[in-house]
């Protein structure tokens, strides 16, 4: 600070003579509305006299070999005077030096409001104009070269080092002003720009995340627009970050999705240029899929900036978006250690719980997972006793995107594996099920079981079986078991009797299922699953066009998809190919329906002496979904009666139940509680 202070005094100096020379030829020195109108001696001056110059004098030399001698010790210390940093970084002239602490200056010493005020002839612009600046600097105002240096795409201008403010007025008395930040940063404070904290965010470092080793060496050669492209759970903006450490810049991360709601997001993009320049940043800026659908001007602005720009996104590059190619990267996933190494120590306490395993199911980010730690904390802190595995999962849960709301139904899982009452070989399946959505990142990252092609690493499977055999309970536990939140399509927000509409909406439900961590079920499958069929019309062609875009979009699906349908068939043989796995339920024997009559009556419904569950076990030939109605129709029957269930109210019950799937009611099948039905 002490070479810039030493370089205004300079400026004080050129303002003495320019006062003396004013004083010296000033008619009416004495006027108390001096400035407020023009007498006619005042004219008289102005027309013989011209405007002073008050350029440097032999004087002048001294004390600028003073101030630079200063900044020649900073630089020796290792402590580089910023004003020369600044001058160096955004390529100035020393006319334009020489023209930044001339507008400075009021911003260090108050007196210089009066000075300029004096100077312009009106006390009431305090800050110096175009004229008054070159005059400062011994310029005519009609020098072209020196009036270029005002230009808008001059250095001052081009870097928002210096604003002239009142286009309206002619170029000579247009005011000069310096940003706030720029004259924050000369006199020592980084603290970026209130202007664009905002779309800031906090970068955290995260060990073992790829090797930014290559990346840095780029950048440190002059790479100046990088594209990291990355899936779900990608840790490219954490590459992009230890990179530019790694060739000694610093980092500033952007959010662009808060930049894209920013009313004048150019400007904000200015001001990231310059705060970046100014310390000597790169960019990290992400998700670039903000911008890269309708904010593309935005996105051309980053990628013409004049600092390293490291953009990270899922979407693929555009030629369009910047006039240089930038360099292409895939991001890195978040390792299982790299997860738990991060998450331990955003949570900073010790704990006894098993987080990697925890966190195994979810794909997140570095960011998403200090976050989840936090949320963590919050959880354990509400619950008031020891951290469960529950509360890593929950917080894991919270960082979970809202859209996919509006597609689909989310449904917090409520049922466990004891819930499930199924042979043993279905079950087995659904645990099988349950371990490859824990274990893909090993088997399909670090082991690169699923090679080429651009299959993603999701899941999938098809749940087969009639109506109410456990299809979406089945899911339900999955889900519960991971941890995860189950999301069911609604075909009615799907299916699109125009043509191209269904896989938009498709489509719309992918994207945003990327995005989260959950089980998503499409009920029904085989309405939008189902089999292509020979082409004898226009209508047969564009429904094998929404199958064959179907069984594309399935592969590159990254997340944990379950396809649940009555019609087995019915599905097209490529989708079976593509699963993972295919359950199928079958309707459940006589010992599984004792289980499901005694499951769904419950613990704490009331029942009478009379039941007889075995009777009803093997009577009724009914899947698990009519036996849970026929319990809620009997509890209330029995609400209303104020009585426990009796037989009397489960034979009435499944009376209705019968009558609801269109099935006889025969006498024989009730057995010896037949009489029962008419009672």
């Amino acid at each position: 600070m002490s070479h810039l202070l030493a370089r205004a005094v300079l400026v004080e100096e050129r303002v003495r003579r320019a006062v003396a020379v004013r004083q010296a030829t000033d008619p009416q020195p004495d006027d108390a509305f001096r400035g407020l109108y023009l007498s006619d001696e005042t004219v008289r001056r102005l027309l013989d006299e011209g405007r002073f110059l008050a350029g440097p004098e032999p004087g002048d030399a001294e004390l600028l070999a003073e101030a630079e001698e200063l900044a020649d010790a900073a630089d020796r210390d290792g402590r580089p005077a910023r004003l020369r940093h600044l001058a160096r970084t955004f390529g100035l002239t020393e006319l334009d030096v020489e023209i930044l602490l001339i507008t400075l200056v009021p911003d260090l010493d108050e007196r210089f409001e009066q000075f300029y005020g004096y100077l312009n002839d009106n006390v009431g612009r305090c800050r110096p104009t175009t004229g008054l600046a070159l005059g400062l600097c011994g310029l005519p105002a009609a020098d072209a070269s020196a009036r270029a240096r005002l230009a808008p795409q001059a250095p001052l201008r081009a870097g928002d080092l210096l604003r002239v403010e009142d286009d309206d007025r002619p170029f000579l008395s247009r005011s000069l002003r310096v940003p706030d930040r720029v004259t924050a940063h000369l006199l020592g404070d980084d603290t970026p720009d209130p202007g664009i904290a905002g779309v800031l965010t906090v970068r955290h470092d995260v060990p073992g995340v790829g090797d930014p080793g290559a990346l840095a060496r780029a950048l440190s050669a002059g790479a100046r627009l990088v594209y990291v492209r990355e899936d779900q759970g990608g840790a490219g903006a954490a590459l992009a970050g230890a990179a530019l450490s790694a060739a000694g810049r610093g980092v500033l991360g952007v959010d662009l999705l808060r930049l894209a709601l920013e009313p004048h997001p150019d400007r904000a993009v200015r001001v990231l240029v310059r705060e970046a320049r100014l310390t000597g940043c790169g960019l990290v800026c992400e998700p670039l899929d903000a911008l890269a659908a309708d904010r593309t001007e935005v996105l051309r602005l980053l990628t013409a900036a004049s600092v390293p720009v490291v953009l990270v996104g899922r979407t693929p590059w555009d030629a369009e978006w910047s006039a240089d190619p930038p360099l292409l990267l895939a991001a890195p996933p978040v390792t299982a250690a790299a997860r738990a190494g991060l998450w331990a120590r955003t949570y900073g306490t010790p704990v006894e719980v098993d987080v990697g395993r925890a966190l195994a199911p979810f794909l997140l980010t570095p960011d998403q997972i200090a976050g989840a730690a936090r949320s963590t904390a919050q959880a354990a802190l509400l619950a008031g006793g020891p951290l469960l595995p529950d509360h890593v999962r929950a917080g894991a849960r919270a960082q979970n995107a809202a859209g996919l709301d509006r597609l689909a139904r989310r449904i917090e899982p409520g049922v466990t594996w004891d819930d499930l009452v199924l042979p043993a070989d279905p079950l087995a399946q659904l645990r099988e099920l349950a371990a490859r959505a824990r274990h893909r990142d090993r088997v399909l990252g670090e082991w690169g079981m699923r090679p080429g092609g651009g299959r993603g690493r999701g899941v999938t499977a098809l749940f087969a079986g009639d109506s109410g055999t456990g299809k979406t309970m089945s899911a339900e536990v999955i889900a519960a078991d991971l941890g995860l939140d189950l999301y069911t399509v609604d075909l009615a927000t799907v299916i699109d009797k125009y043509i191209g509409e269904t896989e938009k909406n498709l489509e719309r439900i992918f994207s945003e299922a990327a995005g989260i961590n959950g089980v998503l079920l499409f009920d029904e499958a085989d309405a939008i699953f189902g089999k292509r069929s020979e082409v004898k019309d226009a209508h047969d062609r564009y429904a094998n066009v929404e199958s064959a875009y179907l069984l594309q979009r399935m592969e590159t699906f990254d997340g944990l998809a379950l396809l649940a349908t009555n019609l087995r068939a019915n599905l097209d043989d490529a989708f079976t190919r593509r699963l993972d796995l295919v359950v199928d339920f079958p309707l459940p024997d006589a010992l599984q329906r004792r289980l499901l009559w005694d499951r769904s009556l419950g613990r704490t419904l009331p029942r009478a002496d009379d039941l007889d569950l075995d009777f009803c076990a093997h009577a009724f030939e009914l899947a698990g979904g009519n036996i849970r109605s026929i319990a809620v129709t009997a509890a209330y029957l029995a609400a209303e009666s104020g009585a426990p269930v009796t037989m009397r109210t489960l034979i009435h019950a499944v009376h209705r139940e019968y009558q609801k799937l269109g099935r006889l009611t025969l006498a024989a099948e009730f057995g010896p509680y037949a009489d029962l039905l008419t009672a």
